[in-house]
């Protein structure tokens, strides 16, 4: 009855926080909507973020029917069981659809936020920071609880129906391999589409025409701010939300060791718990984070990054203290395990303070991209990759020491039990995702805030409200680039979590089949060595098709808006713009561009298993996360101080905007755009849709 008490603790969090996430909403939505002028922008971005996400997500739900269809063929042809695939597909489906209504929602509060944020401008500082945090916070509370709520649901009623504890987890496979394979597709669709506006209207506006950014005349600018919405909202919501339905699924496949282990006389008390202590970690976070959210206050001169700061300490803390309280009732009070538990929250922390100071300019590599500008875009650009590259060392030393410590201190919290290290290195990752909520709060403040200072701008708002809006814009660019830093990190640890949750899956169905146990991967045979070479090249491979789509229809958008400049005498003030024309070219080459790389994504790993079996599968998983880690945290962090370093100059270092130094930053700041916003990103999905689509089809892979 312990067991069903918790189960109904998790199922409860998750419903008030979707109740707090629709007081915010309401909060929010009664806000005034400013003058007209504004309210004729807003529109035109959110006409143009509705029709792209109708689009893209009929073009992923075909593609989420066919790959349904093609997993319970494959059970049922090739292990003759239609009760798995069945399991696997209606999981599958019901992750995939969660996955997209979860972007769904964080888009459709962030497009009436942006409006909102720029009316609050007009009075105080602190009324917009609350309409844009708060706009935010409504996201990542129905991202985290929806993701609770779905894993929890299916547990419970799992459950209910007479399924073991010890059996119900590998169920749930197939509920993260469909929110990653939706994830997927928002991420790298929605940047594709934003990078390719911002790159367009960066190019032709401030270094062709010369003109500043978000000016109306510039047909790109909707299509860009329509971007920041379908890529930084929705597709990030789904990127998250796939990320704590994965690692939760992973955490409690972990827990299933310590489940056989405890069925002892002297352990007894661990048995389901192990198992649902992943579920009731989370919602002690999700409970902190909500009294983070209110925290965030400022003055009219205060400094709204150290508001979010303040909130997020006071998140830390209290996910801090819920962990305990995890720990003290489901894993009998072993500290140890809380341990584990705070190396993930002080990792999460030691993340955000490194990717702050690679992305903001008061730290010394921004400040060396800014005065490489000055001797031009190649210069810049050169200083830009060393800085990206050296970004990954840091982040590296940091995940190893968690992953270590975490593994020993697991080891040590049940000496000598099969898998303790193993579920020490969830409890981490736990620890790490407790302030998720958070944290993606903070990330879709960005694109809000953007809107918002896009909005005046176009809508030619006194310099004082710009100023207000400025200010909340520069935090969100950095929170934006702490949110990238932070799921990479959690990707890292889970990627861990997620692998060994593989080898004990793979295991298990060679036990059953009367074979050997795998366990090690041995890269001194051929076919796994292959693997490991195929997994390295897929990421490569997959980011190389993500920058090529953005620079493509990048192409497009460039000469549409000099079309009209030359044709339509636009930048004379002949004839207005025709943003429509931009959106639409940005729409169908985003859809058009993110099938290839996402079918890739998906087939290289299911062919490796097919033909080189189980072991190169791992190799493949080990190796391609290793390097996705690598890629996505120098794409991150590069791309994050290229545009840093652009709005350096633009506060008048250098000889500030329109001077030499702040055109070759410009120049920087679009090669890092799709970096961190389209290949980057993406490939934090890539990693865990790896694992999932692995474990999803390991039975397939031993035959």
């Amino acid at each position: 009855m312990q067991q069903v008490g918790w189960l109904i603790f998790v199922l409860a969090t998750g419903c008030f926080s979707l109740g707090v996430a629709w007081f915010l909403a309401l909060y929010i939505l009664r806000k005034d909507c400013g003058s007209e002028a504004m309210q004729k922008i807003s529109t035109a971005i959110k006409q143009g973020a509705e029709a792209f996400l109708r689009r893209q997500y009929q073009t992923i739900a075909i593609l989420s029917v066919v790959l349904g269809i093609v997993i319970m063929l494959l059970y049922w042809l090739l292990k003759k069981d239609a009760s798995g695939g069945a399991y696997a597909t209606v999981a599958f489906f019901l992750g995939a659809i969660c996955s997209g209504l979860a972007g769904y929602i964080g888009m459709f509060v962030s497009i009436r936020s942006n409006i909102r944020t720029a009316a609050a401008a007009t009075r105080t500082l602190d009324e917009a920071l609350r309409v844009s945090f708060w706009g935010g916070s409504v996201s990542g509370l129905t991202v985290v609880s929806m993701s609770l709520l779905g894993v929890g649901g299916l547990y419970a009623i799992y459950r209910y129906f007479g399924h073991e504890p010890q059996n119900i987890p590998h169920l749930l496979i197939g509920y993260g391999f469909g929110a990653s394979f939706v994830a997927l597709f928002a991420q790298l669709g929605g940047g594709i589409y934003t990078k390719a506006a911002d790159v367009g209207a960066d190019l032709v506006g401030k270094v062709h025409a010369g003109i500043p950014e978000d000016d109306p005349r510039n047909a790109a600018v909707i299509a860009d701010l329509v971007g920041d919405n379908v890529g930084d909202c929705a597709g990030r919501g789904a990127d998250l939300f796939e990320s704590t339905a994965a690692e939760n699924i992973g955490a409690m496949i972990l827990g299933i060791a310590l489940y056989n282990v405890s069925l002892s006389p002297g352990l007894a008390p661990l048995a389901e718990s192990a198992i649902l202590f992943p579920l009731v970690a989370r919602s002690f976070g999700l409970l902190a984070s909500i009294v983070g959210i209110f925290f965030v206050r400022t003055k009219e001169d205060g400094d709204p990054m150290r508001a979010l700061n303040l909130g997020y300490f006071v998140t830390s803390v209290l996910a801090a203290v819920g962990f305990y309280a995890a720990t003290y009732f489901l894993l009998q009070n072993n500290l140890w395990f809380f341990y584990c538990g705070l190396i993930g929250i002080v990792t999460s922390i030691l993340f955000v303070l490194i990717t702050q100071y690679y992305t903001e300019y008061k730290y010394p590599p921004v400040k060396a991209i800014s005065r490489a500008s000055q001797t031009g875009s190649a210069t810049n650009i050169i200083t830009g990759m060393a800085v990206g590259l050296e970004a990954t060392a840091a982040p590296i030393l940091v995940i190893s020491a968690a992953l270590w410590f975490s593994f020993d201190f697991g080891q040590r919290a049940l000496p000598n039990t099969v898998g303790a290290g193993f579920f020490g290195t969830a409890v981490a990752t736990m620890g790490m995702l407790a302030t998720c909520a958070y944290i993606l709060s903070m990330d879709t403040f960005g694109p809000i805030t953007d809107n918002a200072g896009g909005i005046v701008e176009m809508s030619k708002q006194p310099l004082d409200i710009r100023n207000r809006t400025d200010r909340l814009d520069s935090v969100g660019n950095t929170t934006k680039a702490l949110t990238k830093g932070y799921a990479v990190g959690s990707a890292a640890l889970a990627a861990f979590l997620l692998f060994s949750a593989y080898l004990d899956e793979v295991s298990s169905l060679l036990t059953k089949a009367g074979r050997s146990v795998l366990h090690v991967v041995d890269l001194a045979k051929p076919g796994v060595f292959i693997g490991a070479m195929l997994g390295a090249m897929l990421i490569f491979l997959f980011s190389s098709l993500a920058i090529r789509a953005v620079g493509r229809c990048a192409y497009y958008i460039i000469n549409e808006v000099k079309r009209q400049f030359v044709e339509m005498g636009v930048l004379e003030g002949k004839n207005p713009p025709d943003y429509a024309a931009c959106v639409d070219i940005a729409t169908k080459g985003a859809l058009r561009e993110m099938v290839l790389p996402g079918i890739v994504a998906v087939t290289v790993p299911v062919l490796v298993g097919a033909i080189f079996k189980a072991e190169a599968a791992a190799a493949l998983l080990m190796v391609g996360t290793i390097t996705g880690i690598l890629l996505a945290t120098m794409m991150n962090n590069g791309g994050g101080a290229w545009d840093n370093a652009k709005k350096f100059i633009e506060t008048g270092q250098y000889g500030g905007k329109k001077s030499d130094a702040h055109k070759a930053a410009v120049i920087g700041d679009t090669v890092g755009d799709p970096f961190k916003d389209t290949a980057g990103p993406s490939i934090h999905v890539l990693i865990k849709l790896l694992s999932t689509v692995t474990l999803v089809l390991a039975p397939l892979f031993i035959l």
